[in-house]
């Protein structure tokens, strides 16, 4: 016994004591484990389908034809003197990651209790793992964009893109953390409370049009455009049209504020997680 007592162990299985306990160094072991979640994101989305990774493309085109004809062409919403393509095209690029980042770690829980009852290993490597699957999917879409950006500038349109468009990757791990908290934390609610799942959906879709992503900033009257801004999504948004449009309304300090937001929804998610992994087998 004395010697079993002073034995090493390459690894050793303990429970959490607090709930400030993340264990991101067994996260970062972990690392080879998230790169298998990310290839399992993609064969089983487009394993069984004709146009495969097409999709990537597909979706934002035709998502951009219908917001042209419908708010562009219909209802006459001004784009900043922006081509309607662009317009739509750059809110719904930052709109979708931003989407598939909560929309996939909502339902972490439940997609992946099966896996959680059987082995151990750190659960936040699933959310960590669709961040950066959809990451790809964003670097697609970013391209997609940047195709219709030079050629609207070959073709002579009067484009003025400036310094703010280096915010990029800051604007990215933004949208990252807002849609990983938030999704944490409704992950960690529907373990006891289902009925989040179909709400998730519809409160994302409705959520777009209270974002900047079908008109611009300066469209909303001064009386209601504090309610818009209190999105931290609008800065975002706006941020990334200004930066390579030149059309937009940007406001370091919003987009500031947007970032400590991000941080705090961010850090509530991952306790929030850290606490409800603990007995979601008990509840799911």
């Amino acid at each position: 016994m004395n010697e079993l007592k002073h034995e090493n162990w390459d690894y050793e299985i303990k429970p959490k004591s607090s709930l400030f306990e993340l264990n991101l160094r067994d996260v970062w072991h972990h690392r080879d484990l998230i790169l298998m979640f990310v290839r399992r994101d993609f064969t089983s989305v487009y394993k069984q389908t004709v146009l495969g990774p097409l999709w990537f493309f597909i979706q934002p085109l035709l998502t951009t034809i219908t917001f042209t004809i419908l708010f562009g062409n219909i209802a006459k919403i001004p784009t900043d003197g922006i081509p309607p393509t662009l317009f739509y095209l750059a809110g719904i690029t930052i709109w979708n990651y931003f989407s598939d980042c909560l929309q996939g770690t909502s339902d972490t829980f439940i997609k992946n209790a099966a896996i959680f009852g059987k082995v151990y290993f750190p659960r936040l490597t699933t959310p960590i793992s669709i961040v950066i699957s959809n990451l790809f999917k964003f670097g697609v879409q970013i391209s997609l964009f940047l195709f219709f950006y030079f050629y609207y500038i070959i073709k002579g349109t009067p484009i003025h893109a400036n310094m703010v468009l280096t915010l990029l990757p800051v604007l990215v791990i933004d949208m990252a953390l807002i849609g990983l908290g938030a999704g944490m934390i409704i992950s960690a609610l529907t373990t006891k409370y289902r009925d989040l799942r179909f709400l998730v959906t519809f409160g994302v879709q409705l959520l777009m049009y209270a974002t900047t992503v079908i008109y611009p900033l300066s469209a909303i009257s001064l009386k209601y455009r504090w309610l818009v801004e209190l999105n931290p999504m609008t800065s975002i948004i706006e941020t990334f049209k200004y930066g390579f449009l030149g059309a937009g309304t940007f406001s370091l300090s919003s987009l500031i504020t947007s970032c400590i937001v991000s941080a705090v929804i961010f850090i509530l998610g991952v306790l929030t997680f850290n606490k409800v992994e603990k007995t979601f087998m008990d509840s799911v």
